[in-house]
């Protein structure tokens, strides 16, 4: 059952902001809005921000821009600009959301640092305030880059936690984001490639073996020692080298099981320990060699608590107790577990990896009446590329030759193929389905769409949530605790009951599921797995943080035009005079004006305007195939229409004042279809109005069910008229709609909803919704909206359709709820285990699955999104 539409109070008729009604208002209105708001800057680029007046703060003083990382409430957001503005001091201070930076104008930023730190973290307590970027009025500094490195061979999301934390610890680097889903480490600093021999040596040290490589150059070269390589070269030489890694690793793990089972069947067939103690020592050898090693290496660095060395502790503390099989039965499987969850964590890099990175390694270019190969990022703007039936388009263009269907589903997620022909644009990633095209070549490769997606959902794997940081922090106390408590175990007991061998076993089994691997691998993949999912369906989410925070929306808020509209006007009616009166002068005839007859001579009247509602009308009258004629004179009145004379008869086409202008009776009139509607006059008399109206999304109605379904309140703010937003909410079954709003009247109802209902997201395209996009807890844009829309928004919408809304928030949920499913199953098996092993109930063999089995069993767990229909 539908719930009741509360229509609340409304603006006056005149809104007074200047903008064109294709942005916020359909009133039929011919003014050309040259009024200015006193800014100086022209309504198509101005946009109102907290910041505007930030650029002319005192002159000598120092202009900071700070990043508040870890920043999730845009509310809370607004609270501390509040406050930082209070600050003596302070000229000027704003906050972006959207950016997550506070811009501060002040004497002495660097002494008002503690203070303001100190008012952020009272209101949020987890954000972090990191220095960006100073310049001072006189002299310019050097401004900070952020630059990207490939950890090759990184195979432990534990050690990627531990070598973030010290990497951001380097003194003038101001922030270090480690992804372990990606394996990409970013670090912002004025100067970050003098810290690459410090990082690779903090890498080295925490896990031997990671190399660490600058992507950019990886990508131009193919590889850092053989500048020579291809890239494609050298992904075959990191693939050999990978999969020479695994066998190798097999092979032990074999000869080890062989061993194992070997021994234990000598024993059980009564041969004595001079025969099984050797065989169970040769098997640990090939087993734990390698981890026994990395331990004491690791040893000499200061970690303590590595998982190689909590490892070899448990198994050589078994040897010490005479329970030998026990020790290589533990490593056996713990080397087991360690294989497929390496497998595991591969092939699900892999698959988000290939579903959106679409990047084309080779294209054929055509060059006279030849056709050759060469590699993507060497084609060029203007050249032209041959894409034959079933290959993917390479690179954003236009179609010079050829006619096809265009399966845009890989981007846009739109499953029905589009036609396209000579003249059309193409974007990169879309599959070509049937006939041969040449496209020219309009971006190149790194400007290409698939390049950007691919830059989109890394950056975002970037950006970690809030659970995120709670497990990495959880995670440096977890282990250290496990491993007291295990040391504890093995001491206190044995001293009241004097049994050591039961009490060291018992704690020797804690050590091996002390690592917190599960927990810290598990999450951040969950949440990149949910980007990927994303990406797939068209919707790009800009960080983990975004998801988190839509997760948890409990309103959703729309813009009309744009987004619940198509945004393009369309004569839904022409509605003559009910009286039927007869009219005279109009095309030397006298008789009873028809439909047909009132749009000819509006159509007519309206040819020379450019106004999309006068544009609507035109198109529609040649449609019908009417015949239009030109005035013999025209004047357009400004904010109320068109004043013509046509055959000898004045005609009035225009709103409602127009006609209260020349005092024309509208009484005749009757309402009909929602939308804009333009009144005719013939002679003073009332003919008849035309009804235009933008044209509901096919998808908003099953969208909007699908958002009751999921218990979201839904809601449209738009600048529009009341009745034509009434009759748009009643038909798609909106819960609330503010009709005539200013772009800034929209952030106050924005507040005032969020009151309501908690957490709301902003869904707009227009570049009046900025504001409102980035003061939302989650700003969703459409991707054929406006640039600064789509920069200020958390999630992008390439497919422009309503049916995202729902299935943004659907990935956003089940992605939270898999990361908190992983959490709480990891943590229950290894209390359980735990409690298990004190009462004597659980073994090491348990233990090792708590520890790799687990983890192995998130990750699969993690990908499971990537599946969802």
């Amino acid at each position: 059952m539908r719930r009741p539409i509360t229509i609340l109070e409304h603006q006056p008729d005149e809104c007074g902001c200047g903008c064109g009604h294709h942005d916020h208002d359909h009133v039929y209105d011919h003014e050309d809005h040259d009024e200015e708001c006193g800014c100086g800057h022209g309504h198509h680029e101005h946009v109102h921000s907290h910041t505007s007046d930030l650029d002319e703060a005192g002159k000598g003083t120092e202009k900071s821009i700070f990043l508040l990382e870890n920043l999730g409430c845009a509310h809370c957001a607004s609270k501390m600009e509040e406050k930082i503005q209070k600050l003596p001091g302070v000229e000027s201070a704003s906050i972006t959301y959207a950016t997550k930076q506070l811009r501060l104008a002040a004497g002495d930023p660097e002494g008002l640092l503690p203070q303001i730190e100190e008012i952020c973290t009272s209101i949020e307590p987890d954000v972090r305030i990191v220095r960006k970027e100073t310049r001072k009025t006189s002299v310019g500094h050097a401004a900070s880059r952020t630059k990207t490195y490939i950890l090759e061979n990184l195979g432990c999301a534990h050690c990627a936690s531990n070598m973030e934390q010290k990497i951001a610890q380097l003194p003038g680097l101001e922030a270090a984001t480690l992804t372990y889903a990606t394996k990409q480490l970013r670090i912002t600093a004025p100067n970050p490639e003098k810290y690459l021999p410090q990082i690779q040596k903090i890498c080295t040290s925490i896990e031997a073996g990671v190399r660490v490589v600058d992507r950019d150059a990886a990508a131009a070269t193919g590889t850092v020692e053989k500048q020579e390589r291809s890239e494609k070269a050298e992904k075959s030489r990191r693939r050999e080298e990978s999969i020479s890694v695994e066998r190798k690793s097999l092979i032990c793990i074999i000869l080890g099981a062989v061993l194992f089972i070997a021994g234990e069947l000598l024993e059980k067939n009564g041969f004595g320990p001079e025969i099984v103690i050797p065989i169970n020592v040769v098997a640990y050898i090939i087993l734990g060699a390698k981890i026994v090693w990395t331990a004491l290496r690791n040893l000499t660095k200061g970690h303590l608590f590595d998982e190689n060395f909590l490892m070899s502790i448990a198994t050589l503390g078994a040897f010490a107790i005479r329970e030998y099989p026990e020790a290589v039965g533990v490593m056996l499987f713990y080397r087991i577990g360690e294989y497929f969850e390496q497998r595991a964590v591969a092939r699900s890099r892999s698959q988000i990896m290939d579903a959106i990175d679409m990047r084309p390694e080779v294209v054929s270019l055509v060059s006279g009446d030849e056709v050759r190969v060469i590699g993507a990022e060497e084609a060029r703007a203007g050249d032209v590329l041959l894409v034959r039936p079933g290959d993917r388009i390479p690179l954003d263009g236009v179609i010079l030759e050829g006619e096809s269907r265009i399966d845009t589903s890989p981007i846009t997620g739109e499953p029905v193929p589009v036609h396209a022909g000579a003249g059309d644009a193409v974007t990169s990633g879309c599959v070509n389905t049937s006939g041969q095209l040449k496209v020219r070549v309009e971006k190149v490769l790194e400007e290409s769409m698939v390049t950007r997606i691919l830059d989109s959902v890394e950056n975002a794997a970037a950006s970690k949530p809030k659970i995120d940081r709670f497990i990495t922090k959880f995670a440096r106390i977890y282990t250290p605790f496990v491993v007291v408590l295990a040391a504890a175990t093995a001491v206190i007991p044995s001293l009241v009951t004097g049994n050591w061998d039961y009490w060291v076993y018992t704690a020797l089994s804690f050590l091996v599921m002390s690592c917190p691997c599960a927990l810290v691998l598990s999450v951040p993949l969950a949440f990149f797995s949910g980007i990927g999912a994303g990406s797939k369906k068209g919707i790009l989410f800009k960080g983990g943080a975004s998801i988190e925070a839509m997760s948890a929306v409990n309103a959703v808020v729309m813009d009309k035009t744009g987004t619940i509209t198509e945004g393009n006007f369309v004569v839904q009616e022409a509605v003559p005079a009910a009286s039927g009166r007869e009219n005279a002068g109009t095309n030397g005839t006298q008789g009873i004006l028809t439909a047909d007859g009132l749009l000819r001579i509006c159509a007519s009247c309206e040819q020379s305007s450019t106004h999309p509602i006068a544009a609507s009308i035109v198109a529609e009258a040649r449609k019908r195939g009417l015949e239009l004629e030109k005035p013999d004179s025209l004047e357009e009145i400004a904010g109320h229409g068109i004043r013509a004379s046509l055959d000898g008869a004045e005609i009035l086409c225009g709103n409602r004042k127009l006609m209260d202008k020349f005092l024309v009776s509208i009484e005749g009139s009757r309402a009909g279809t929602f939308g804009s509607e333009v009144y005719v006059a013939v002679n003073q008399l009332y003919a008849g109005h035309i009804v235009v109206a933008d044209t509901i999304k096919k998808d908003a109605k099953p969208a909007l069910r699908c958002l009751k379904k999921m218990n979201v309140a839904t809601a449209m703010l738009t600048g529009d008229g009341e009745e034509s937003a009434k009759a748009v909410a009643e038909e798609i079954g909106l819960d609330e709609v503010r009709a005539k709003l200013l772009p800034e009247d929209k952030l106050a109802e924005l507040t005032r909803i969020r009151e309501k209902y908690g957490s709301v997201m902003f869904v707009g395209d227009g570049i009046n919704d900025a504001p409102v996009l980035a003061g939302a807890d989650v700003g969703a844009a459409m991707g054929s909206g406006a640039d600064a829309a789509i920069e200020a928004a958390d999630v992008v919408f390439m497919t422009s359709g309503v049916e995202a809304i729902p299935q943004a928030l659907g990935i956003a949920r089940s992605t939270k709820r898999i990361s908190w499913q992983n959490v709480t199953f990891a943590l229950i098996i290894k209390a359980a285990v735990m409690v298990l092993g004190l009462c004597g109930y659980a073994s090491m063999w348990a233990a090792v699955f708590a520890d790799t089995g687990v983890a192995m069993l998130c990750v699969l767990n993690s990908i499971r999104i990537l599946y969802h229909k």
